[in-house]
């Protein structure tokens, strides 16, 4: 449940963690000019502070329109599992994956969590969290601050750190367009495989995938965006259920007969599901 609280009486240790962004900022003003502050900020309530976690765009507008309070929501009293949490959800809060890796350094660094811990409670990979912490790390604290301030894209660096891995290796140009579509557009295991240098690993895969898909029928094709839209949409899904911003009786309403029908197939998808990963296994 919300509450109106003081700004001033928010700890903003992470404001430097979450990317600042002019335009989205202006439009933000231009909506609580009209309509106020319409999504409650987050933070954790310790014992020490109220530490604002989200919210940080919403804030800086507030203060702009001389707005001295603003609703809130708790996540809770630990800092480690809020930041946690923030994480967990950031496929529905946008949160970048420079904004992940700060966080993820964050639970390295100062609170000294490993990277299976943190990939555990994640509920991600090992590879997805050392893509994170390496992301981070080849940083300069210049190119860092120009980034999260707005002043440079994130995937203009994005671009340079592929580039750096990937020169001198004498490549075509259509193996570099190859590689950049699986380093930008696949899994982190493979983005965490290229910078570590292994380029002929990822060629040969992403090439035998490429040539597979082109060899199929119009029908297995089919089956194979189905698969991808249905892996995609679970992810989905799984983060936005934790989201604490849902409110209205309506919308309970209404999510509840979908998702009931939705556990009412899982059974029958699960198996199905299984015996075609078994029957696929074995070609």
């Amino acid at each position: 449940m919300a509450e109106e609280v003081e700004i001033s009486s928010l700890d903003l240790r992470y404001e430097g963690f979450r990317m600042k962004s002019p335009g989205a900022e202006r439009a933000i003003l231009m909506s609580m000019m009209e309509k106020g502050i319409r999504d409650p900020l987050q933070g954790v309530d310790t014992k020490e502070a109220r530490i604002l976690l989200d919210g940080f765009k919403r804030l800086r507008c507030a203060r702009r329109l001389g707005i001295g309070t603003a609703p809130y929501t708790s996540m809770g009293t630990d800092e480690v599992l809020g930041i946690i949490e923030l994480i967990r959800m950031s496929n529905a809060r946008s949160l970048s994956i420079l904004e992940q890796a700060r966080f993820v350094d964050e639970l390295k660094s100062v609170h000294k969590m490993s990277t299976a811990e943190i990939a555990a409670l994640l509920e991600r990979s090992k590879a997805w969290v050392s893509v994170r912490t390496g992301i981070i790390h080849e940083m300069s604290d210049d190119v860092l601050g120009e980034i999260f301030k707005g002043r440079f894209p994130v995937y203009a660096y994005m671009y340079t750190l592929f580039v750096h891995s990937v020169a001198g290796k004498n490549l075509s140009i259509r193996d570099i367009e190859i590689l950049a579509h699986g380093y930008f557009k696949g899994p982190d295991q493979f983005r965490e495989q290229i910078k570590r240098g292994n380029i002929s690993w990822g060629l040969n895969r992403l090439k035998e995938t490429s040539a597979n898909t082109t060899d199929c029928t119009d029908i297995e094709k089919g089956m194979l965006r189905d698969l991808e839209v249905t892996l995609k949409y679970m992810e989905r899904v799984t983060y936005k259920s934790r989201d604490k911003r849902y409110k209205s009786n309506a919308f309970f309403a209404q999510a509840n007969l979908l998702s009931g029908g939705i556990l009412s197939k899982m059974g029958i998808f699960s198996k199905a599901l299984k015996d075609f990963h078994d029957r696929s296994g074995k070609t």
